[in-house]
């Protein structure tokens, strides 16, 4: 008799009752702690998306200025939508419109808080706007969506010799090449 019950034992497979609820317990938990850190790690992405963007189309305007020697604008619409364009033609080069990425709800911050736009000329530095307006040395873009705590600004600045260069506000340690 003994050993009948060792062998159906042996043979025996699956879960039971108790063992799924347990698993399915634990996998709640793990979701609920997991799921705020996600959205979180959503958030902070879409900055870093929007701020790559803006980056990227500051420094696409500068190298068309050189190659094509002639000033090339690098000019914000609405948000963080942007566009780079050729003055004296009208010809527009590349734009990004906000809702890529999802980056629409984004808070993008100017400085000076009126500029709008930043000319590079033939050497890649820069020069004053064709219609007078201030240059634009330093965008700011975040999420108001999740707590400043959280979030992770980043900074994009214009040198006055042309260079184009992000950063984290955040960082204060000397020597550390994300510091602003």
């Amino acid at each position: 008799m003994l050993n009948l019950r060792l062998r159906s034992a042996a043979r025996q497979r699956g879960l039971t009752l108790i063992e799924m609820l347990i698993g399915v317990a634990l996998i709640g938990v793990l979701t609920a702690v997991a799921l705020p850190e996600f959205q979180t790690w959503i958030a902070n992405t879409k900055i870093r998306t929007a701020s790559e963007s803006v980056l990227s189309g500051m420094q696409l305007a500068r190298a068309d200025a050189v190659r094509r020697n002639v000033n090339v604008q690098f000019a914000f619409s609405t948000g963080s939508s942007w566009a780079v364009t050729v003055p004296s033609t009208g010809e527009t080069v590349q734009s990004r419109s906000a809702t890529e990425g999802g980056t629409d709800l984004l808070t993008v911050t100017r400085t000076p808080s009126a500029a709008t736009k930043v000319t590079f000329n033939s050497l890649g530095r820069t020069t004053a706007n064709a219609d007078a307006t201030a240059l634009l040395t330093q965008v700011d873009i975040d999420n108001g969506a999740i707590s400043a705590a959280k979030s992770r600004e980043l900074r994009i600045m214009v040198g006055t010799g042309g260079s184009v260069r992000m950063c984290d506000p955040s960082v204060t340690t000397t020597g550390d090449p994300r510091k602003c």
